[in-house]
């Protein structure tokens, strides 16, 4: 997992976590921690890379990488990370693998106001242990009640679904069927059909679906319009790819893109302390 390192704009670390601000292309070393931790894109596109595959973390999501994992991180847009240590009494009672969640209103404004200002400003009021240690039992007892989002790319392992996934993130427009793309790298479809069951536990339709998602929320976080992205993402028409965006986000491209930018906005209003509004 070798990658060239690219730093952070600016960054606030602390002892229970940190804030990077991203340009785009924006890509950390590999490393591991002895801790789990959280990665929310307040705005912006997160890919956390791990020896398991590829977790996509656009904004409204967030990222769980267990203690040991070796990984990076690369921004795709303007990105603003926000990343959270677990203790492990808490971290073991989240998924012992990588996984992406769904952030609720709460667990949301629970993760901004672990990561803000309060933890580095001196100008602001810093919480105490105690008030920590109850906000974050109060994030991790909301994760729990968020859908795990199937925005997690498996690494395939056999060389011939490595050659057949190098293909795919090289043109996601591609509409060759499994057969074609098969004779290009020497084995038949049936046997890359096996081969994605019993190594991913994935249809090709699904595999190839969820990359060109990955794809999608890339070039929706570098502000290409809905159209633009579906036929750069192989869907012949924009409504099939709107279908295909909202089963797994849980909202269309237009909205996801106008929510990020308006998140955007509101939280450099607010110099990023979270708040009513």
């Amino acid at each position: 997992m070798l990658v060239g390192r690219q730093a952070p704009r600016s960054s606030q670390l602390w002892a229970s976590g940190g804030m990077h601000l991203w340009t785009s292309g924006g890509t950390s070393s590999a490393h591991s921690h002895r801790r789990g931790h959280l990665v929310y894109a307040a705005s912006g596109v997160l890919t956390v890379h791990t020896e398991r595959g590829t977790s996509i973390v656009p904004a409204s999501r967030v990222g769980w990488t267990p203690a040991g994992f070796t990984h990076y991180h690369r921004a795709h847009g303007e990105t603003e990370m926000r990343i959270l240590f677990l203790p492990a009494s808490l971290a073991r009672r989240i998924l012992d693998r990588p996984a992406v969640f769904t952030v609720s209103p709460l667990a949301r404004e629970l993760l901004l106001a672990l990561t803000g200002p309060r933890n580095y400003d001196p100008g602001k009021p810093p919480y105490d242990r105690a008030a920590t240690a109850r906000l974050s039992r109060a994030l991790v007892d909301e994760l729990p009640e968020a859908q795990e989002q199937p925005l997690q790319l498996p690494e395939p392992q056999d060389d011939r679904l490595q050659a057949l996934a190098r293909l795919l993130y090289d043109d996601p427009s591609t509409n060759t069927s499994l057969a074609e793309l098969g004779q290009k790298i020497g084995a038949s479809g049936r046997t890359l059909s096996r081969l994605l069951h019993d190594e991913l536990g994935m249809t090709f339709y699904e595999w190839r679906t969820q990359l060109r998602i990955y794809h999608a929320l890339i070039l929706l976080a570098h502000g290409h319009d809905t159209t633009y992205v579906a036929h750069a993402c192989g869907w012949s028409n924009p409504s099939s790819f709107i279908t295909a965006f909202t089963t797994l986000l849980g909202t269309t491209p237009g909205r996801y893109r106008a929510q990020g930018q308006l998140r955007g906005t509101r939280e450099a209003d607010a110099g990023s302390e979270p708040g009513p509004r």
